[in-house]
């Protein structure tokens, strides 16, 4: 893992097309690790060089710490690699494996999230707009895991309240309550 000092940008690339993981990674690491991150899409024989000509962090890539390995997908290493301990991204990472490997049956929404990032790479113009665009799919399907999650937590509440209410006290514990 490196640690950024203040003020630097760091670089981080990974192979041109962008998909699941290169597009879930970049999410991750923007609103987890590093806000103020730059990213390089190159086709995969020019990963090196930008390593070594721009200092960039390589993910997503062949035999990379941050890549797949375990038979965990990139987003899972990441999380695992910089400590991330949020329960909202953990429920989050098992959408962007099943979506990302073979293995579909760890949540069913992995086969939407496949299905959608393989339409958006093909409706954006380059790989930095569909990775800007896809922040907003991992937003809501951030937001998603956080209600998914306080659901469970609070279903012996949710059971003694009418439909409009169980709303109003999701959207409260939304804005206000950080899942442990």
């Amino acid at each position: 893992m490196m640690l950024l000092k203040e003020g630097e940008i760091m670089k981080w690339v990974t192979r041109e097309f962008v998909h699941v993981d290169r597009t879930a990674c970049p999410w991750l690491i923007r609103k987890f690790i590093d806000p103020k991150a730059e990213f390089i899409f190159t086709p995969p024989e020019k990963i090196d060089e930008a390593v070594k000509t721009q200092g960039a962090i390589p993910f997503d890539v062949e035999d990379a710490p941050l890549g797949h390995r375990n038979g965990k997908c990139s987003f899972e290493t990441i999380i695992e690699e910089y400590g991330l301990k949020d329960p909202v991204l953990r429920e989050l990472a098992k959408i962007v494996h099943s979506a990302d490997t073979s293995d579909k049956t760890l949540a069913p929404e992995g086969i939407g999230l496949d299905a959608i990032m393989t339409g958006a790479r093909f409706n954006a113009k380059d790989d930095w707009e569909a990775m800007e665009r896809a922040a907003y799919i991992y937003d809501a399907l951030y937001s998603y895991c956080k209600l998914k999650l306080l659901r469970e937590k609070h279903k012996d509440e949710l059971k003694k309240i009418d439909r409009k209410q169980q709303n109003e006290f999701l959207r409260t514990r939304m804005r206000e309550e950080t899942i442990t």
